[in-house]
């Protein structure tokens, strides 16, 4: 699938607009990368625990809205976005949206 933060795919025209998709998910964080990431802030680093936790977030949520694409026929998604929040203490949600588009 097609995926792009623009509002085409290059070389390609648009066919068909299905709307908006999303995926999202929601993840916590381990106690384990809470303790490394307490060292680290003493003594500074990139947090590699979040950033791997983050990574994986990402790609879940990415599958997600191409999956709810593909239901709805499309092979491209455009103008894709991403947002991060926290919903509680400990847990933060990845949101990713675009548009679902068929394009040939």
């Amino acid at each position: 699938m097609y995926m792009t933060n623009i509002e085409t795919v290059p070389g390609k025209t648009i066919i068909d607009c299905y709307g908006v998709v999303s995926g999202s998910t929601v993840r916590a964080k381990h106690v384990g990368r809470d303790i490394m990431a307490g060292i680290k802030n003493v003594f500074g680093g990139e947090l590699r625990g979040y950033t791997e936790l983050l990574n994986e977030s990402r790609d879940e949520a990415i599958k997600r809205m191409q999956a709810q694409a593909a239901e709805l026929g499309a092979n491209a998604i455009i103008n894709v976005r991403f947002s991060t929040s926290s919903i509680a203490a400990g847990a933060a949600e990845i949101y990713v949206y675009g548009t679902a588009v068929r394009v040939g």
